[in-house]
């Protein structure tokens, strides 16, 4: 049984969520993939974090963002990132991964697992990277209803914030995605993506004709430019998520230090100290704790 502490932490994440976006006039969110990348950016004293679909799916299964990530493979890494961090975490709920049925349920679980918000997306599942060649969109209705049952799953006492998310400016046009985005609004969501803007002025019209909290998506080389936060703040834009930042960065980390084993060359100037490593992964804090108990403790 989770301790009473546990609980009342993710009670409280979607308030805490709230609180940073009341508070706080631009909220940037890297994206992590796992406990450990969460951890870090906890660490670098970000206000939050999103579990990157993309991220995710390449970390766990090794596998391109194209859908191939199941709900129960969400959930689970969702629950592990949630139990090692106490700032807020929105999860990516893709398509929902189904009918307005199955978008109740995805909802409620994150909910129960802590998740601080959740983003529910229009497009046709299996979905795609929102900066990759293949994504559609379901119909209007359809899209609705994805919204609506997440709406009303909250209204049923399973709080969480909702990220409405549309592709429909890639397949139908801005003035589409825009009319989505404000039917969303409606239905009750709190932050609106329209996903893949591809200049400045869509940002600007975006900011200016949706209502509520803005969120851009800042992939660095993909379809939407990758301006600064002083700017997005500017054009209208409440948050912007780095989905792509912290794997990255971490992939090119890897690729360099494993070329230099291989070639059995110094690669010091890429690890960290390994006192560093130690604690921010958490052995100093478990070596703390564990003193409190004779037969746990280590000297």
């Amino acid at each position: 049984m989770e301790n009473k502490t546990a609980l009342i932490k993710k009670i409280s994440q979607p308030n805490n969520l709230r609180k940073i976006l009341n508070e706080k006039s631009f909220v940037p969110i890297p994206s992590c993939f796992d406990a450990l990348s969460a951890k870090l950016i906890e660490q670098a004293n970000f206000d939050a974090t999103f579990m990157s679909g993309f991220a995710a799916s390449a970390s766990r299964i090794g596998s391109p963002d194209l859908g191939l990530m199941t709900f129960s493979e969400v959930f689970d890494q969702a629950n592990n990132i949630c139990n090692a961090i106490e700032i807020p975490m929105i999860v990516d709920g893709d398509t929902g991964y189904g009918n307005a049925m199955n978008v109740r349920r995805t909802l409620k679980e994150c909910s129960k697992a802590g998740c601080a918000g959740i983003l529910i997306e229009d497009q046709l599942a299996p979905k795609r990277c929102g900066h990759t060649p293949g994504k559609d969109v379901v119909n209007r209705e359809e899209a609705f209803d994805r919204i609506r049952a997440a709406s009303d799953m909250r209204n049923e006492g399973y709080d969480i914030l909702i990220m409405a998310r549309t592709d429909a400016n890639h397949t139908h046009g801005l003035s589409e995605a825009i009319s989505r985005s404000q039917k969303f609004y409606e239905l009750g969501a709190d932050i609106m993506f329209i996903e893949a803007p591809k200049n400045t002025e869509e940002m600007r019209t975006i900011c200016k004709e949706v209502p509520g909290d803005k969120i851009a998506n800042i992939v660095e080389g993909g379809i939407t430019p990758n301006l600064s936060m002083k700017e997005l703040s500017e054009i209208g834009y409440k948050l912007a998520v780095y989905p792509l930042t912290v794997m990255s960065s971490a992939m090119k980390a890897m690729i360099n230090s494993l070329n230099l084993l291989m070639k059995d060359e110094d690669r010091s100037g890429l690890l960290l100290d390994f006192s560093d490593l130690r604690q921010k992964i958490g052995f100093d804090d478990y070596y703390e704790i564990s003193s409190k108990y004779e037969t746990s403790k280590r000297s």
